[in-house]
């Protein structure tokens, strides 16, 4: 690996070796670039003393390293770890043990205190003596076996032979076998497009490269077969970046994309060209559009009920591996509010300068299996206008019955929200298909959603959606989304227009349907919001202090109606929440649902108005 220091504020950029042109390594030649000596797992010394040179010039460096130490200081108090099963997983475990293993190993690193590799050594040690690493749930051996791989790295010259032979013996045991024997058998997450794929892969590629020198028959079965696995997941980047998971599995998944490719590079000096997979350079530009100004994403998918932007060392990894300064910024405004990790620490990219990052579009758009349209009226704004609706496949791994489903901020305040998910472990979650069980549950069928629903049903589990046109980045900026495939039971065609209108001031949501045969239609919008019925066709909302007017321009003889979303246990229960309705029972023939989102930006002042034409003039 190549290595450039950052001056005066330029990113802190890495270069990597890998090429378009590098095959697939074969078994027997796999180890030929394999670096010498410990540690050779990303980060290696001469990294390391990059950083403390940099130390004292980059207040943000500094910062980065004092929250790490803080936190190594915390794991020196954490109590044994245990084997304890939640469910079926042991996952949280495992991922308790990687903190501290990051946390303690490179506070040992930096300071030299053994009192860190000591305590990261007894945690080692515990997990070593596990009855198993839980193969059943692969996730929990992955990431045990990436956190005893670097504790094993890092760690390499403090623990003594003794010690080295009982981690090893474990890795090999209870991680590389384990993982060997899903390799033979092309198990699935091998030919998964979703996070199991790069958290596995990453997993044992970091745990059979720390002893590679030791045990190369692990490293040179794992790193091919993991090299050929890691494409298939790789690809649902494409082409610009999005997550057919949402933003928290993003997250997830390019961590592990960071993790897998850091090992391949600093132990190998390459990544089999890994990094040329198309929309990989672009995956950092998802979570910074699809997270609104109240720092809640666009809550697709599988994610926390109020999920928000977090610090993510790997946006310093895309940013350094692709020269993107946005990505850097986009990390360093988290840093400013929140504390680093280790991680961190790993990939850090110094803040570039102001200059590099003029410019940045207000609106984005994402394809895939997931497509995403977001549109906001500033990017400094905290009381910002946003909007962001989604497109795509409602079998995409983690996804709702939520085509066309939208979000809004304003005023500070998230006013069309997204519950998200529910318990992992009730009965059936995962049976997708049509007819599956995860679609009885509330917050992962229609009836949660801000979607229509017709006769009472939810969408089509196979449905699929796209954006017929996206005009973004204009004065009005507008998205228009075919959803016939999740109606066609009760309509030959049902279209979702939604728009910033007035100067971004306001939003309009309009919704077409031809109809097959009369049912009820259903318009609805979860809120957090107390709801205030006026006159039948407006709706005053009001939350923290704001206010956001609803009118229904469309059609005239309706009215609004307000619902409870609250359920009852096991599902998650939803207290407070509150569903904004427009009910027309037996609607047939051709149909227009038009509802006006106007903020009150002053005292009694809102837009009141928009025009109504057909989508098709859009």
């Amino acid at each position: 690996m190549k290595h450039l220091l950052a001056v005066s504020g330029i990113l802190f950029c890495f270069c990597t070796s890998s090429n378009a042109a590098e095959p697939v390594p074969r078994a027997n030649s796999v180890l030929s670039g394999l670096v010498a000596g410990h540690p050779r797992l990303m980060l290696k010394e001469v990294d390391l003393g990059f950083l403390k040179a940099s130390y004292a010039d980059d207040p943000v460096l500094q910062k980065c390293w004092q929250d790490a130490q803080r936190d190594a200081d915390r794991c020196l108090q954490r109590p044994p770890l245990v084997y304890r099963k939640i469910g079926p997983r042991l996952l949280s475990v495992s991922r308790d043990c990687l903190g501290r293993i990051y946390a303690l190993a490179l506070a040992y690193r930096w300071t030299g205190d053994e009192k860190y590799a000591a305590k990261a050594k007894e945690n080692l040690l515990q997990v070593c003596t596990f009855q198993d690493w839980n193969p059943s749930h692969f996730l929990d051996t992955a990431e045990m076996s990436h956190a005893v791989g670097i504790g094993y790295d890092w760690l390499y010259s403090y623990l003594d032979p003794e010690t080295r032979s009982t981690i090893r013996q474990a890795l090999i045991e209870k991680g590389l076998k384990p993982g060997l024997e899903v390799y033979a058998k092309n198990g699935w997450w091998a030919k998964s497009e979703y996070n199991w794929n790069q958290v596995c892969n990453g997993g044992m590629i970091v745990g059979a490269l720390a002893i590679a020198e030791t045990d190369p028959s692990y490293a040179e079965r794992i790193v091919p077969a993991a090299v050929k696995s890691l494409p298939f997941a790789l690809k649902s980047y494409g082409p610009d970046g999005a997550w057919g998971e949402g933003p928290g599995y993003w997250s997830y998944a390019t961590h592990y994309t960071a993790y897998a490719l850091t090992a391949l590079d600093t132990a190998l000096e390459s990544t089999f060209g890994l990094l040329d997979v198309d929309g990989l350079s672009k995956a950092g530009y998802f979570p910074i559009y699809t997270a609104g100004p109240t720092g809640l994403y666009l809550n697709l998918a599988d994610v926390g009920e109020r999920s928000a932007r977090r610090p993510m060392p790997c946006m310093f990894w895309l940013a350094r591996t692709f020269h993107n300064p946005l990505y850097a910024s986009s990390e360093h405004e988290q840093l400013a509010q929140r504390s680093a990790g280790a991680a961190h620490l790993v990939w850090y990219a110094a803040r570039p300068p102001a200059r590099a990052i003029r410019n940045k579009p207000l609106d984005g758009y994402f394809h895939g299996p997931v497509e995403v349209v977001t549109m906001r009226s500033s990017w400094d704004d905290p009381n910002a206008l946003f909007l962001g609706i989604k497109a795509g496949y409602n079998q995409v791994n983690h996804g709702h019955l939520d085509l066309g489903n939208f979000e809004l901020d304003a005023l500070g305040v998230r006013w069309a929200r997204d519950l998200g998910s529910d318990d992992y472990d009730l009965p059936g979650y995962w049976e997708a298909k049509r007819g599956g069980q995860r679609w009885s549950y509330y917050r992962l069928n229609s009836a949660s959603h801000n979607v229509p629903m017709l006769g009472g049903q939810s969408q089509d589990p196979m449905a699929k959606s796209s954006f017929t046109k996206t005009e973004i980045n204009g004065a009005r900026p507008v998205a228009v989304v075919n959803l016939t495939e999740a109606y066609k039971d009760f309509a030959r065609s049902a279209v979702r227009g939604i728009a910033m209108i007035e100067g971004r001031r306001a939003v309009l949501v309009q919704d077409e349907f031809e109809m097959a045969k009369p049912c009820e239609v259903a318009w609805g919008m979860t809120t957090d919001a107390e709801i205030d019925v006026k006159q039948g066709t407006v709706a005053v909302l009001k939350l923290r202090g704001k206010e956001l007017t609803a009118r229904l321009l469309s059609p005239k003889d309706a009215a609004f109606t307000v619902e409870s979303a609250e359920q009852q246990p096991p599902q998650k229960t939803n207290a407070g929440v509150r569903r904004l309705m427009v009910k027309l029972p037996q609607a047939g023939g051709a149909i227009c649902v038009a509802v006006l989102l106007s903020p009150a930006w002053q005292a009694g002042k809102v837009v009141d108005a928009a025009e109504i034409k057909p989508l098709a003039r859009w």
